[in-house]
Parts: structure tokens; C-alpha cells; sequence
């Protein structure tokens, strides 16, 4: 299909245009080679919150249209149009859990953690959080805990065998700093671990390289980011391989810390076909990249 045709396609999705959604079919499929990246033990999922400002029924299209076969939800997103404002959650009911598991399935997207979510020191506001991720059979929830709630957190992911990721926003969030998770993680239980959100980092003036360095063993997923500015809070994102971030440097230190998980792609500008082209060139330079390093 010409590009132009179909980004003009895309817009509908995007403006809510009268006319008839396009079909997924109708998205241009970028080249993945999914056996390299399984062959080094990784996977490629998506943030949801890339395209929040669609419903998630609607993201779950254009993921499986652009062949990316894992997700993370974040709460907080519309479900569809038809749910008018109601948002996915876990306040939701049994019924629209398996609305979107049955969409998931229709779409060749699974789910594999919720975030980033709030985990307070309240035993039954974390319940509902880790039943949710219990329902969806999740692998992990994202969070960034604060420092008393950790006692019951440990409890709840060796009760639920699911585990917590603490996850890292910019200055002045209080996990902004490795060392601070590295701190949150000690004396607990394998199941506390690390989202490496590499941009977030970058954001920070943290070295990517280096906080992964000093998290090694304790990374559970990844935010995976490229930008166009190094220690600015309002650096932006731009297709991976093209900003300042060394993204190749970091697929090699993974490697060399033979991390196991997904990285998830997450996009914080933009919206719109533009969106959707930014997204499609990480996942081909993702493709060209694990190629070179699966050896392949």
C-alpha cells in the first residue's frame, strides 16, 4: 500500500473521523523478525500509554496491525467508544476484564504487567491492584511504592507469585536515582526488582549504561526510549537509533547481562499517523538491530 494512502487511512482512526475506522490490515506492517529477538532472550511489547490518547480497544488494533504481540496497560485509559467514558482499571468488573482479554486474543496481543500504578501501605488498595493482575495473568506490576509499603508488597507478590518492577520518572520523582531502587530492592525477596525506563534516566542526567550496570540482576522489564536531549526534563522522544541515546550501547549491555524480558516501546510525544510512523521505525531499527546481535 503507498504510504500516503495509507497514512491518510490512519488519520481516521486518530480524529475520530465519521467515516468507517480503516481495518488493521490497512496499518503498513514494519519487518520483525521475532525469532532473533526470542533467540536473546528478549521481546518486544508496548506501553499503552504511547497511544493514550485513543482507547485502548483502538490500541490494541493498531498493535496488532504493527505486529507487537505484548503489552503493558497502564490505568487510566478509555476502554472504547462504546464504554463512553469508562477507563481500565483495576476498579473494573470481571466482564470488561474479559472483554479485553477476548480482544487481546482476537489480536494476537498479550498483556504482560499494569503500570504504572499506585501500591500504597494499604493491604486492600494493593489487593485490588494485584487481583486485577492475577485476572489478566500478568507477569508484573509497575510501580514506585513508597518506602513503608514494602514489607506488604514482598508479601503480596510471594502470595500472588507476581511480581513488583519499580519503575523510575525523572527528577525530582524519588526513584529517579538507580541507587535508590538498587536500596528499595535490598533485604527483599527476588520478586522486587527494577522497569529500567532508560529515558527517564536521560531525562535525569543518568547514564543509561551505568544504571543498568548497577541494577544488573534486578531488571525485570524495560521502557525503552531514544532522545533528543541529554539532561533536560522536557527532552522528547524521536525514533530510536536517531537521537542521543546510544540505544544500540544499551541492547549490547543487556546482552552482555543475558537480562531476559520484554523492552517496552514508549512513545511520550505526538499523536496521530505521526505516531504510528515514529512507532513502526523503532520497531524496524529494533528488527535490524537484534538481527546484528542474535548473529543473524
Amino acid at each position: 500500500m503507498h504510504r500516503c494512502l495509507a497514512l491518510s487511512l490512519l488519520c481516521a482512526l486518530f480524529v475520530g473521523a465519521e467515516s468507517a475506522q480503516p481495518k488493521p490490515s490497512d496499518i503498513p506492517k514494519p519487518k520483525f523478525n521475532h525469532e532473533a529477538v526470542e533467540k536473546l532472550g528478549w521481546r518486544l511489547g508496548c506501553q499503552a500509554y504511547t497511544f493514550r490518547k485513543l482507547t485502548l480497544m483502538d490500541t490494541l488494533d493498531v498493535l496488532g496491525a504493527l505486529g507487537v504481540k505484548y503489552v503493558e496497560l497502564y490505568p487510566g485509559q478509555v476502554l472504547s467508544e462504546s464504554h463512553g467514558k469508562t477507563k481500565f482499571n483495576h476498579d473494573v468488573p470481571q466482564e470488561l476484564i474479559d472483554e479485553v482479554l477476548a480482544k487481546c486474543k482476537a489480536v494476537g496481543v498479550t498483556p504482560v504487567s499494569y503500570g504504572v500504578v499506585p501500591l500504597p501501605n494499604d493491604e486492600a488498595q494493593c489487593r485490588k491492584v494485584f487481583d486485577f493482575a492475577k485476572k489478566l495473568k500478568l507477569e508484573q506490576i509497575v510501580s514506585e511504592p513508597p518506602a513503608d509499603a514494602f514489607e506488604l508488597i514482598d508479601k503480596l507478590t510471594a502470595e500472588y507469585n507476581i511480581p513488583v518492577a519499580i519503575h523510575d520518572h525523572p527528577k525530582p520523582s524519588h526513584y529517579w536515582n538507580p541507587d535508590t531502587v538498587l536500596e528499595a530492592c535490598k533485604g527483599r525477596s527476588e520478586r522486587i526488582g527494577a522497569c529500567a525506563d532508560v529515558g527517564h534516566w536521560q531525562r535525569s542526567g543518568i547514564n543509561p549504561i551505568e544504571a543498568l550496570k548497577k541494577l544488573e540482576g534486578h531488571i525485570f522489564e524495560s521502557h525503552f526510549k531514544d532522545l533528543n536531549e541529554f539532561g533536560n526534563t522536557k527532552a522528547h522522544d524521536v525514533p530510536w537509533g536517531t537521537g542521543i541515546s546510544d540505544v544500540r550501547a544499551v541492547l549490547d549491555e543487556a546482552k552482555r547481562q543475558n537480562y531476559k524480558g520484554t523492552m517496552m516501546v514508549e512513545y511520550e510525544k505526538g499523536a496521530g499517523p505521526e505516531l504510528v510512523e515514529n512507532v513502526r521505525k523503532c520497531i524496524e531499527w529494533y528488527d535490524k538491530t537484534t538481527k546484528e546481535l542474535a548473529g543473524e
